[in-house]
């Protein structure tokens, strides 16, 4: 346990000297990054999605050629099917840049902020939060799982 009691454990304790300024706005960029790992999630989604209904389009030419609509199947085959969905890109590069790019600066900057303000120590914002509201001695409110 922490020395302050400020916390539900060492792990998760603020070393010394760091002020609540620090420790909110470190829990602040945590949260943006939570935010953007959900974003990566639908993002995965969409690349999903995308490729499904670019599949399905497949059965949707056959069965537009089998009923005789041979021009609405030669539209979908040929201008449809396969088609980017931003300029020179399918989904998967969209995912690759995204992962590569932003994703990865995100990342490596807010354990750069970690390591730099907190000695590497995760969630000290919503630990803190945690030993504040628990009640403790309480079965259900235990600090940790041990």
């Amino acid at each position: 346990m922490a020395a302050d009691n400020r916390s539900v454990d060492d792990e998760h304790s603020r070393p010394t000297g760091v002020d609540d300024t620090t420790v909110e706005a470190l829990g602040e960029l945590s949260k943006a990054l939570e935010t953007i790992h959900r974003v990566r999630g639908h993002l995965y989604s969409a690349h999903q999605l995308v490729g499904g209904a670019d599949l399905t389009l497949d059965r949707v030419v056959t069965l537009l050629r089998e009923a005789g609509h041979d021009a609405v199947a030669d539209r979908v085959e040929h201008e449809l099917l396969g088609r980017n969905v931003l300029p020179g890109r399918w989904t998967f590069q969209i995912m690759e840049e995204f992962d590569d790019g932003y994703y990865a600066a995100f990342q490596e900057i807010e354990r750069y902020a970690r390591d730099t303000l907190a000695d590497g120590r995760r969630h000290i914002y919503e630990a803190e939060m945690k030993q504040r509201r628990r009640t403790h001695g309480m079965a259900g409110h235990e600090a940790t799982p041990q």
